[in-house]
């Protein structure tokens, strides 16, 4: 294989990943009243109030689709803005007890789907394998094509 082929090959895997896993992500969520994008966003303030760039980084997609997002979930009051002691404009956003409510219904399909995935990879440790790969695919890109500002 050459470095074009393995570069094609892995690009419209990981492409059609993402597409799967979006498909998937929506059929999950939306019958908790939100978008693949809106769960990821609530699911990355889960942990702990980030400003909105820190998501999109994180996420890997642009400061303002997370602010357009962000600011949908803060008009249903699943998450909210405030301040950040670590900078006067960049808001915190943070998942509200609505928010939380819902990641929560979320919770039994994604274990669910887990399960099954961990079947068809022959158990935890081959799904934390693949998710290590992944890891280690996305860094060495980062590495060798740093992403421009958003």
């Amino acid at each position: 294989m050459t470095s074009v082929d393995a570069l094609s090959r892995s690009a419209l895997a990981v492409l059609h990943l993402t597409g799967r896993f979006t498909a998937e992500l929506n059929r999950l969520t939306l019958a908790h009243g939100l978008s693949a994008a809106q769960w990821q966003v609530l699911n990355a303030i889960g942990t702990g109030p980030r400003p909105v760039s820190e998501v999109a980084r994180l996420l890997g997609v642009t400061r303002q689709s997370v602010q357009r997002t962000s600011d949908v979930l803060v008009s249903r009051r699943l998450a909210a803005y405030r301040d950040n002691p670590a900078h006067r404009r960049a808001k915190l956003l943070e998942v509200t007890d609505g928010g939380r409510a819902v990641l929560h219904g979320i919770e039994p399909g994604q274990a669910e789907l887990t399960r099954r995935l961990c079947g068809e990879l022959g158990g935890e440790d081959g799904f934390r394998k693949i998710i290590e790969m992944l890891g280690e695919l996305s860094r060495a890109l980062c590495a060798v094509a740093p992403q421009t500002r958003s």
